[in-house]
């Protein structure tokens, strides 16, 4: 054959292979990840709720495409839920949970704990069950159990109706001087709910329940939030309220001879 026309041949070829691979192109199939914990509803990432039965058995996503980022069951105040599914669900839009505000959530509370991958692992996460919502460990506050607010390190920045909200249900009681809040709860038959705490380290919320004379101020100590008594030393600041800038040290059996504590009861 001659060397030109073999060469032609050789270029029709070429051009033909690569226009059949520019006209072809392969649709990914989309993978869902989905929640795993309850027995009738299941999650998909994207925000839909469905049962088992609704899922496609190839992308694992919802079939049924309709109220996304549903938050049937849910407080909006206390962004707390009575179903663990519409917790993700409502938690998954991104109007109402601030994605990078989400990915810096550690975990757990230990330092070496890492963060959140993903918006979906933060909602998932945060939906179940934690220490805030429960009392005496193996009691529920509330039916709406199921909370996406990031955990309250401190209460600075939320709200007065938020900080209500989460007072749901607890009987926050005034000790009397000396009184750890162990004992305090104790003499109406209640436990002291250590996880509240942090809602009442706050001055306006102790200006409800105690005078408050000596103004408000900052202190350390485990015996926090409370009322100095009157009748203490000057340098001790009688009738102050005393709230704690550490979270960490407040407790249930903290007291000291010369304050009454602010007790979360329930």
């Amino acid at each position: 054959m001659d060397f030109k026309l073999r060469l032609v041949l050789i270029l029709m070829l070429t051009s033909t292979t690569f226009a059949i691979r520019k006209d072809i192109s392969f649709q990914e199939t989309q993978i869902c990840r989905t929640t795993v914990q309850g027995r009738y509803l299941i999650t998909d990432y994207t925000g839909y709720v469905c049962d088992a039965l609704s899922l496609d058995p190839k992308s694992h996503c919802c079939r049924v495409k309709r109220d996304q980022y549903s938050c049937q069951g849910c407080n909006l105040v206390s962004q707390c839920c009575n179903s663990y599914e519409y917790c993700v669900s409502c938690c998954l839009n991104p109007e109402r949970t601030h994605v990078n505000q989400a990915l810096k959530v550690k975990i757990a509370k230990p330092v070496t704990s890492g963060t959140y991958s993903s918006l979906f692992d933060y909602c998932a996460g945060r939906c179940r069950h934690n220490s805030e919502s429960v009392v005496h460990e193996n009691a529920y506050l509330s039916e709406f159990h199921h909370c996406f607010a990031p955990p309250s390190n401190n209460s600075f920045g939320i709200s007065d109706t938020q900080i209500e909200v989460r007072l749901i249900g607890i009987n926050v009681m005034v000790g009397k001087q000396g009184e750890s809040c162990d004992s305090v709860c104790k003499s109406v038959g209640q436990s002291c709910v250590a996880s509240k705490f942090v809602f009442i380290n706050e001055c306006g919320v102790m200006q409800k329940y105690m005078k408050c004379k000596g103004s408000c101020l900052a202190s350390i100590g485990a015996d926090q939030p409370a009322e100095v008594a009157e009748d203490a030393p000057r340098n001790l600041n009688p009738g102050a309220c005393l709230y704690t800038r550490r979270p960490s040290m407040l407790s249930c059996d903290g007291s000291h001879q010369h304050t009454k504590r602010l007790c979360p009861c329930a």
